[in-house]
Formats: C-alpha cells, sequence, structure tokens
C-alpha cells in the first residue's frame, strides 16, 4: 500500500510539473485563428499519450488518440500562469473519459475550459499584468535609476515567485480536484447541468459578438422613401450581420478551408462594397 501510494504521489508530482513548464509555452504557437490552441495541446500531449499510448496499436485507440488531440486544438485564450489549473483539470477528466467512455460526455471537456477561460483571463491578467508587473518593475526601475544592480534582479524575481506558486498549485489543484469530485458529479448530473448552462452563456457571447464586431450593413435604397437598411433594421436589428455568420458558419461545416474563407470575406467584401450593395 505504501508503495502504491508513494508511486502515486511520484505521478502526481510529474504530471504537476509538467503543467507547470509546460504552461510556460503556452504562447510559443500564438495564432490570430485559436490562439493558444496548440500551445495547450503541448501542455496536454504527455497526458494522451499516456492514456493512448504514443504509439497506438490497435486502430480504435489510435482513432480515440487523434480524436483528443483535435478536442484541444479548439480556440482557447487564458492568461499563461492561470492555465496550469485548466490544464490539470482538463488532464483529470480525460483520465475519466478514457475510464468511463459511455457515461462521460467528452464534449464536457471543452465546455469546462471554455466556462473557465474568462474568469480566469480577467483574475490571472489584472493580478499578475496590472499589479504584479507594474509593482515588480516600478521598484525595479526606482533601484536601476541610483545605479543598483538590484534593480533589474528584484525586478524578474518579485514578478516570478507569485508566478511560479500559481502555476504550480493551479496545476497541482485542477488535477486533483479533477480526480476527486469528477465522478461524483457525473453520479449527480451537475456535469449535464453544468454543459447546460455553459452552452447557454456560449451562445450569448457569440450573439454579442456577432452584433458589436461585424457591422455589415447595405447602403441600397429607391429615392428617399426607401432605405432597406432601415427596412430590415425594423425587423431584426443586425440581419445582414448574423446572416453573414451563419453563411460563414456553413462554410466550415462543409470543410472549407480557412485560406477560401478569408479570400471570400476580403474579395467578397471589396466586390460588393464596389457594387453598392454592402458597406
Amino acid at each position: 500500500m505504501a508503495e502504491v501510494k508513494a508511486m502515486n504521489d511520484k505521478e502526481l508530482k510529474q504530471k504537476t510539473w509538467s503543467f507547470f513548464w509546460r504552461s510556460w509555452f503556452i504562447q510559443a504557437s500564438w495564432n490570430y485563428e485559436r490562439q493558444m490552441n496548440m500551445g495547450f495541446l503541448y501542455g496536454i500531449a504527455p497526458i494522451i499519450d499516456k492514456i493512448y499510448g504514443k504509439n497506438p496499436s490497435s486502430p480504435e485507440m489510435l482513432e480515440k488518440k487523434k480524436e483528443a488531440y483535435r478536442r484541444h486544438l479548439a480556440f482557447y485564450n487564458c492568461t499563461p500562469q492561470t492555465s496550469a489549473f485548466v490544464l490539470g483539470l482538463s488532464a483529470a477528466m480525460e483520465e475519466e473519459y478514457a475510464q468511463h467512455p459511455d457515461s462521460f460526455d467528452p464534449d464536457s471537456i471543452n465546455g469546462v475550459k471554455t466556462s473557465l477561460m474568462g474568469p480566469l483571463s480577467g483574475i490571472g491578467d489584472s493580478f499578475f499584468q496590472g499589479t504584479v508587473r507594474i509593482l515588480a518593475f516600478g521598484l525595479g526601475i526606482n533601484l536601476a535609476q541610483k545605479g543598483s544592480i538590484l534593480g533589474p534582479i528584484l525586478a524578474m524575481i518579485i514578478s516570478f515567485i507569485p508566478s511560479f506558486i500559481v502555476t504550480y498549485w493551479g496545476g497541482k489543484l485542477g488535477y486533483t480536484m479533477g480526480n476527486k469530485y469528477l465522478q461524483q458529479l457525473i453520479g449527480s448530473g451537475v456535469i449535464d447541468k453544468l454543459m447546460y448552462y455553459v452552452n447557454i452563456v456560449g451562445l450569448m457571447v457569440i450573439g454579442s459578438m456577432v452584433a458589436s464586431m461585424i457591422g455589415i450593413t447595405t447602403p441600397f435604397h429607391v429615392g428617399k422613401t426607401f432605405v432597406l437598411q432601415d427596412t430590415l433594421d425594423s425587423i431584426f436589428p443586425q440581419m445582414l450581420s448574423l446572416g453573414a455568420t451563419f453563411f460563414m458558419y456553413w462554410l466550415l461545416k462543409k470543410k472549407v478551408s480557412n485560406g477560401i474563407i478569408l479570400s471570400i470575406c476580403v474579395f467578397g467584401g471589396i466586390l460588393l462594397s464596389v457594387l453598392g450593395i454592402l458597406n
């Protein structure tokens, strides 16, 4: 029993350090399409490899491994220091799904990730970028102006210490909490309820983004009496923006490449603007 516990403690420590180190590189492959998704996959890849094997012998295991890899290539953006918590929790959920594939919904993994991104980014950015960094480098600059070598050294140390604590213990807490409570949450139906509310919040966020970030209008009018845009707004505000969003979603469902979609947006927008159909 002691040997098993020692092995479990050693394994937990290895996973925690893996979450810690890999979360520091989560922005190394930042991209405009899905932002930190490749960095997140890099962070959780050792867990997936351990679950399904680095070189799965059966086609079924290989397909499940590919599915897990694709799952974590979804959009992700969060403060690196707090991402260790998300990595740990997602790793625990991946292990739970591998053990209970019939009762565990894999969509809940990305659902939980999505629901945590906003709150953890708000807390993490405010604390690390808006507070710790300003205090650390304010002190460092003050000492450096006086000619002290301690200026840059103290600035880096003061910045690193809280980052180290939050990243290390965040990864450990996320993983151990996941292992401890996931089975209870599944059995009590909390995960299903969580997914329901996450979907509602996600649709609300997408709707607000469509309304605030996509501004497609039409200048078409007949004399001064009929203005098409005013008519559309009276029926359904932001109708054209919503229609364009659904069109892009349809293209994605048809697996049209991102390059083609981007070309449609750029050249189609220019053409329709020149023809006076859209603004």
